[in-house]
């Protein structure tokens, strides 16, 4: 395979990462893995993405405070367009709705969601979406506040096919992670068949759901070689089909220069 993959999500900033990031990026390249995004959780860890971002030139970085985060600095858009203004931030994210962790009034969820479309209006950059058991309000809110101005992107998709295209029709990317090589994922490996081709991405979202056969351990970018050996099996393509859609889409949506 000539042409290389990109890992469109990961959290290569989280502590079980800490002091292997040489290593890491070194194995992304022996296979095949020329960039990733890593993004952002907390603004408190966001210095950290973006050290990496700028340490690494295969890596860009996404600010946004992840809806399950109940502590730490709450953003505005001044914070997130201030932090996106650095050249390798290239999205706003990862952000969205989270009712599985979290009960009781989700109010402050969803307006925490608002003020992220907003910024990502304003700064003309895509978003990352996250979610989980909320998809009708997630994709409300985005038709809500014009999130189809800039798209973006649903990640780790879990959703059903009726969710994957609504999120097409509102100009979002589907992304499959590691989870599309488990064997009972039967609805997410259905959805990987049809999503359109040059609405396709794949990611590791590492460190978690390590795709087989590395299924329950640690999972890091090298690997989403195997969501795409799996979803371009699924379409029944080659993977260098795969590879060149995936990557050609990462730099349309991010507005990367292959080059850069």
């Amino acid at each position: 395979m000539n042409s290389p993959l990109v890992d469109s999500h990961c959290h290569l900033d989280f502590p079980d990462f800490h002091g292997r990031e040489d290593e890491l990026v070194k194995a992304m390249k022996a296979n095949g893995v020329d960039r990733a995004l890593v993004a952002g959780v907390t603004l408190e860890r966001f210095p950290g993405v973006l050290a990496l971002a700028e340490r690494f030139p295969g890596l860009y970085a996404a600010v946004g405070v992840h809806p399950d985060t109940q502590e730490g600095q709450e953003p505005d858009q001044q914070i997130l367009l201030h932090l996106a203004e650095h050249p390798k931030v290239v999205a706003i994210g990862e952000t969205g709705l989270d009712y599985y962790r979290l009960e009781g009034n989700l109010e402050w969820q969803r307006e925490r969601f608002r003020t992220h479309i907003r910024a990502a209006r304003r700064c003309h950059k895509p978003l990352i979406i996250h979610t989980r058991e909320a998809a009708a309000d997630t994709l409300q809110i985005l038709e809500e506040e014009g999130a189809d101005d800039v798209g973006g992107v649903f990640h780790c998709f879990t959703e059903t096919g009726a969710v994957a295209e609504a999120a097409l029709a509102l100009d979002f990317y589907i992304s499959f992670s590691g989870i599309v090589t488990f064997k009972n994922a039967l609805q997410i490996k259905e959805v990987a068949t049809w999503v359109p081709l040059d609405r396709l991405l794949v990611e590791t979202d590492a460190p978690y759901l390590a795709p087989v056969p590395h299924r329950g351990k640690l999972n890091h970018p090298a690997l989403v070689r195997h969501v795409a050996e799996e979803v371009a099996k699924l379409r029944g393509i080659s993977m260098e089909e795969l590879a060149q859609a995936t990557t050609a889409n990462f730099f349309r949506l991010f507005r990367v220069a292959n080059n850069a």
